[in-house]
């Protein structure tokens, strides 16, 4: 499999260095492995996605351990749901942490893996770190990729379209969303609002897939101050925080807070 071109959607052939289309677009290979796919046509803003700061703070925060137990439980679905898969993809991969584990998985039953992110910081500190996974920059709203090339797509609080995703994914084949449950992160919610509201119940519809599974992982965690400031660090709270939150997370010997996660196991329509 291959990526299509972010500009005219034709097959993308790779090189030793670079991909190139049969219109002549061309997209050289970082040092590090991954390839841009983001023409600058397609970006928002000079630099999109996480930055450098959030992506450290995510990175430390879950080479600790602390959002193990999610990983494992998407990771065993797709072992349980994926009988002889060619390809699967990891859309806003971030720096790779989840990626990693789904690429083992793919391995065992012969299978690649892509992770996508907006993030080039990201998806740099992702290719220098996990080799055994085909990395790139672009948009979560104009995949990559050929139609019906994924036979499994993991969406972690990433935004897609879910034309993309019933383009891309092969009659069958699975969409995996995680989003947030009602009480997740509560207690570092209570720090910054005034009035703490749960997370709305999951209302998405994916056209052209049917909803086969959903569970809930949910615990408690027991964060020592750095932790807890790595954590309000990469979510989207840390731009409504005051310095005195960061000041009393900074402080703390232990800062219990808990997780709250909702999966969807989603299959395309044959």
């Amino acid at each position: 499999m291959s990526f299509s071109c972010p500009l005219c959607h034709a097959r993308l052939t790779r090189s030793e260095k670079s991909f190139t289309c049969p219109q002549g677009h061309q997209f050289d290979m970082a040092k590090e492995g991954y390839v841009n796919l983001l023409p600058v046509q397609h970006k928002r803003s000079r630099d999109p996605g996480d930055s450098a700061e959030m992506m450290q703070a995510r990175r430390a925060f879950l080479d600790a351990g602390h959002y193990q137990p999610l990983r494992d439980t998407v990771a065993q679905l797709l072992r349980d749901n994926l009988s002889t898969p060619s390809a699967i993809l990891d859309i806003g991969c971030g720096e790779g942490y989840y990626t990693a584990l789904f690429a083992d998985v793919a391995r065992e039953k012969g299978a690649e893996t892509y992770g996508l992110d907006v993030s080039k910081v990201a998806i740099r500190a992702a290719a220098k770190r996990y080799s055994s996974v085909t990395f790139c920059v672009a948009s979560s709203h104009r995949l990559p990729f050929e139609d019906a090339s994924m036979d499994a797509v993991v969406r972690i609080y990433a935004p897609c379209k879910a034309e993309e995703l019933a383009r891309v994914v092969k009659p069958g084949g699975w969409v995996i969303t995680v989003t947030p449950g009602p009480r997740h992160l509560m207690e570092l919610k209570g720090l910054i609002y005034d009035d703490v509201r749960l997370h709305a119940p999951h209302s998405e519809q994916l056209a052209g897939f049917s909803l086969q599974q959903e569970q809930t992982v949910a615990y408690e965690m027991k964060l020592k101050g750095d932790e807890a400031v790595a954590l309000l660090q990469m979510t989207p709270f840390a731009w409504r925080a005051k310095p005195v939150v960061w000041e009393t997370l900074a402080k703390q010997d232990e800062f219990c807070c808990q997780t709250d996660f909702s999966i969807h196991c989603w299959q395309r329509e044959v």
